[in-house]
């Protein structure tokens, strides 16, 4: 499948700057697969097309603060240091970006905070922006937790032209964010207000949660011609013995099941027995879906609209049918539709 395939333009003023002023008043479009129709609806009618006994299946992670600004020792020059991955708790290591990576090298400490609040001391380089960190942090771990959040600012993409404000620490998170881990949120569960959750739930709608903790890759385009020699980062996921039970009783009973969210898409995708049920685990997953594809447990999916090129994009492609999505896409960018993390929604069912 080529590359070229899964590209389009769009006017980057479309790219959403803001979240809409109410969660569930997003627009959202809605593509029946069987009709091969296209609406055009709110996100709050998104209780219209589920009935008693379907399920939505959230992603719980919750978004770290994971950006940090301090500067460099001796020299003090300004620098930032976003975070990627816990190597060891008790070690306090982290594989971090950093940036200007030409500037950090090994042995150098870094400083973040007044007075010095928190330290680390660069101990290996990974990559030409990455490397390893400890921080230099005695107590216990909550409370170097807490210097994380208190020093930590959301993590903004770089195609948001703003730096991050009081009102991205609760709108870039779900309301149903519990697990911390994520890098990125998982935006297509944004729109789920408590009144919309409690509107399903008295329609007799259920509700269960697995987790995967996005990483980086949903920042990244695919680079490579051929999508099969595209490389993912590794992801976690989570999937305990309730979530497992729940979906594949749904599954025997043939109701409509809806990931919300791509990340919860590929969590169900990578745990899968050898009857196409969901299995109950935890490991990573550097699973990339795009067409053609099988889907094993999902017949419905909550999502957004994305860069071009993408993986999230060729997975929307892979679950959607590939001439029927550029449609929508092409509608989508014809009516104004926002794009990308702050952006509007898309239903497929």
């Amino acid at each position: 499948m080529k590359l070229e395939r899964y590209n389009f333009k769009f006017p980057e003023n479309l790219i959403a700057e803001y979240p809409a002023e109410n969660r569930d008043e997003a627009r959202m479009m809605v593509l029946n697969r069987k009709e091969q129709t296209i609406e055009h609806k709110t996100f709050k009618d998104i209780v219209n097309y589920f009935d008693e006994d379907d399920l939505m299946i959230l992603n719980n992670t919750r978004v770290f603060p994971v950006r940090l600004y301090g500067n460099k020792e001796k020299t003090g020059a300004a620098i930032e240091v976003f975070l990627l991955r816990e190597l060891d708790k008790d070690q306090r290591l982290w594989d971090v970006i950093v940036e200007p990576a030409r500037k950090i090298r090994i042995g150098n400490k870094l400083y973040f905070g007044e007075d010095e609040m928190l330290i680390a001391e660069v101990i290996d380089n990974t990559t030409s922006r990455g490397r390893t960190v400890r921080f230099l942090f005695d107590e216990n771990y909550e409370d170097f937790e807490e210097k994380i959040r208190i020093l930590g600012k959301v993590p903004l993409p770089e195609y948001i032209n703003r730096k991050p404000d009081e009102s991205d620490v609760d709108r870039y998170q779900t309301i149903y964010a519990k697990v911390d881990g994520a890098i990125i949120p998982p935006s297509a569960g944004f729109h789920f207000s408590k009144h919309v959750i409690k509107r399903m739930e008295i329609n007799g709608v259920d509700f269960t949660s697995v987790t995967l903790h996005i990483g980086l890759e949903e920042y990244h385009t695919i680079e490579v011609e051929d999508l099969s020699k595209h490389k993912t980062t590794s992801e976690e996921y989570i999937i305990n013995e309730k979530a497992a039970g729940i979906v594949n009783s749904k599954i025997e009973k043939k109701k409509r099941i809806c990931a919300v969210g791509l990340s919860t898409l590929k969590a169900l995708e990578s745990s899968l027995t050898s009857q196409n049920k969901l299995m109950d685990s935890a490991g990573w997953t550097h699973k990339f879906i795009y067409p053609p594809y099988n889907f094993s447990i999902a017949n419905a999916l909550v999502t957004g609209f994305h860069m071009p090129k993408s993986t999230l994009y060729a997975t929307v492609c892979a679950f959607g049918g590939l001439k029927f999505v550029k449609k929508a896409y092409e509608e989508a960018i014809k009516e104004g539709y926002k794009f990308c993390v702050y952006g509007d929604a898309m239903l497929i069912i």
